[in-house]
């Protein structure tokens, strides 16, 4: 038996990490080697684009649930490479839109392909191995889980009683 499933739940979320990140870098490749310069980490933010027009800071930040500031990064990334402009939202100055630029709307016309390919590719992945086809589900199940009852909060409960009470200490 091989290390990782011999550790069973103890390396779990190493595994969705390494799997995760096999993916992307063979979403990568493949766009690299059609010559399109992009990267699988601006996925989401391109797909919001690609079905909104526009989306402020923060509805991108509410709609993929990542912090204010991980979207404000890949956004002044993405800026810096002509890809998406800012702009002062007129009702609320506090607030940003976000829109592809021409050559953003251009790349986009270019990976849409890629896109579908994507899809096709893993719906025959999972036609060839129907166990895989269960594992969105099992995504969807276990992200709901967690934020009933944080996964922290989880281990906290099987702690023998003493590690239970020694709450996190905070710098001063």
């Amino acid at each position: 038996m091989g290390f990782y499933p011999k550790l069973g739940y103890l390396i779990f979320g190493s595994r969705l990490r390494r799997l995760s990140e096999y993916f992307l870098a063979e979403v990568n490749k493949v766009y690299g080697q059609a010559g399109i310069a992009f990267d699988a980490s601006w996925f989401p933010l391109f797909y919001l684009l690609s079905e909104k027009e526009q989306l402020t800071l923060m509805d991108i930040a509410t709609e993929l649930e990542v912090s204010h500031s991980a979207v404000s990064q890949l956004v002044t990334n993405l800026k810096k490479k002509g890809l998406v402009k800012t702009s002062r939202c007129e009702e609320d100055g506090r607030r940003q839109w976000v829109v592809l630029t021409k050559k953003g709307s251009a790349l986009l016309e270019q990976i849409l392909p890629v896109w579908k390919g994507i899809d096709a590719a893993m719906q025959e992945l999972v036609a060839e191995h129907k166990q895989s086809s269960k594992i969105l589900e099992a995504i969807n199940t276990l992200e709901q889980a967690v934020e009933a009852l944080p996964l922290a909060e989880r281990i906290r409960r099987q702690l023998p009683g003493g590690m239970q009470a020694t709450a996190p200490s905070t710098p001063k």
